[in-house]
């Protein structure tokens, strides 16, 4: 199963609750634990802020949401100039390191560059890349594991997936200790 919503949008601050609300009432719907969708919600929003402040003021911007049994995927992109250099080197550096807010001090953590200190805390993976080309831009890649409810309807279509083969034809399930 993937269930993927994709938004062209004004970059205005208007454009912030409306793309929050999709992701997370998307995310919900499939049954994502409260605390991984408000995990996200944070991270996205401060991605798209991150956007307004950096893009070029007439352009539009693009944000995909994109839910598998293993992964939520979200990537926003943008015709901005992209991460600071000094700021690219930092946060490059520290790809490997997942940062963590426990314990740290808001003061402790440079003003420009907090929101990127929350994303790589609060997602497992974070990845910037600069888009050349006709479309140059800026396009940030974050990933978080879902975290399902109990009976999560997202993780039963993802089993169900699993048990269907080829253009829908059923597969039979294998018992926990029968060889695959």
């Amino acid at each position: 199963m993937e269930i993927k919503v994709s938004l062209s949008l004004p970059r205005d601050e208007i454009s912030i609750p409306v793309v929050r609300r999709i992701c997370t009432q998307s995310l919900k719907v499939l049954g994502v634990s409260q605390e991984c969708v408000d995990d996200v919600e944070l991270a996205l929003t401060e991605e798209c802020a991150n956007v307004l402040l950096h893009a070029q003021a007439e352009d539009e911007y693009e944000v995909s949401v994109g839910v598998d049994n293993e992964v939520a995927v979200i990537e926003v992109s943008d015709r901005g100039d992209g991460l600071d250099t000094t700021l690219e080197t930092l946060f490059e550096s520290e790809r490997a390191v997942r940062p963590s807010l426990d314990g740290i001090a808001p003061e402790n953590v440079p003003e420009q560059g907090r929101g990127i200190f929350l994303m790589r805390a609060l997602m497992d993976h974070v990845q910037f890349h600069r888009v050349e080309g006709p479309r140059q831009g800026t396009r940030v890649h974050l990933e978080k594991t879902p975290d399902w409810e109990e009976s999560a309807p997202g993780a039963q279509l993802s089993q169900a997936r699993k048990t269907t083969g080829p253009w829908g034809t059923t597969q039979p399930r294998k018992a926990a200790d029968e060889p695959v």
